[in-house]
């Protein structure tokens, strides 16, 4: 309806413009599928994505495509949008919320839950029609595309639903964020500091704790980057004792029992490299 304005502002030619892209794949829908006939694998892909697609549209985003169990979507394309960081992690943040309700109802009717990893990067990207004679594909390209992607299949990994590179973090400053890791992903020798959103509830109440955890997190992280084993290990093991659960701080506290056996060379940065996509 905007566009329908002022037709003339807006081509299907390709430019370059900083964007935020984000990739959302269902966790689990492999071992699911296997199972489901094709009308009822057909029916909760449907409504999985006609769910999260209008998440994505409340939120301003384009839908890029659907890919097997996978959205793609980006925003600050076609139209404008100099928020463009924070619109998308607003929609990814409720697009985990809808995936709540919709495993509600699957649990009422006895069937399995699924669950959803999200990637976003924010950085100059090639948008435009990239497909062919027959059929058009407004679409985004580039190198932070390629980002996005990988930081998607790292969610699983960390334990979280949400995966944000740093310049998504740093372009989307109202949110409580909780620095993951450094990471060099496949294709990309430059390390790339990662990030998750946390829910933090509405009153200063509720956000106190998560404040104070993250302050016990950073020095945990500090401790890691200086080869700090006992001291990573005293501030993990006071963040296990609050939060037992958390994926993220058994994954750090295995890496230091593995650093004690085997130390890292001298010029170790404190990155993770990823071979895999």
């Amino acid at each position: 309806d905007e566009m329908v304005k002022d037709p003339d502002s807006y081509s299907m030619d390709a430019t370059t413009r900083e964007l935020t892209v984000m990739f959302c794949d269902m966790r689990g829908f492999t071992s699911i599928a296997e199972s489901m006939t094709p009308t009822d694998l057909q029916q909760l892909l449907n409504t999985v994505f006609s769910r999260l697609t209008q998440v994505i549209r409340d939120h301003r985003g384009t839908i890029d495509k659907y890919m097997g169990d996978c959205v793609m979507a980006f925003w600050g394309a076609p139209v404008d949008a100099t928020d463009h960081a924070t619109l998308a992690v607003r929609a990814a943040q409720a697009m985990t919320r809808e995936i709540g309700r919709i495993n509600a109802e699957r649990a009422q009717a006895g069937l399995p839950l699924i669950g959803v990893g999200i990637g976003l990067n924010t950085g100059e990207m090639c948008v435009g029609d990239m497909g062919s004679d027959v059929r058009r594909s407004y679409t985004v390209v580039g190198d932070a595309v390629n980002l996005g992607a990988r930081l998607e299949g790292l969610s699983r990994l960390y334990g979280v639903d949400i995966v944000a590179s740093e310049t998504t973090r740093r372009q989307a400053p109202a949110f409580v964020w909780q620095e993951l890791d450094l990471v060099r992903v496949k294709g990309k020798a430059q390390t790339v500091a990662i990030h998750t959103p946390l829910e933090t509830g509405a009153t200063e109440r509720d956000a106190a704790p998560v404040a104070q955890e993250l302050k016990q997190w950073q020095r945990a992280l500090k401790a890691w980057r200086t080869q700090d084993w006992d001291a990573c290990e005293s501030h993990l093991g006071e963040l296990r004792r609050g939060n037992a659960k958390k994926v993220l701080y058994r994954l750090y506290a295995d890496r230091v029992a593995s650093m004690r056996q085997s130390p890292p060379p001298q010029d170790w940065d404190g990155a993770v490299s990823f071979d895999s996509k």
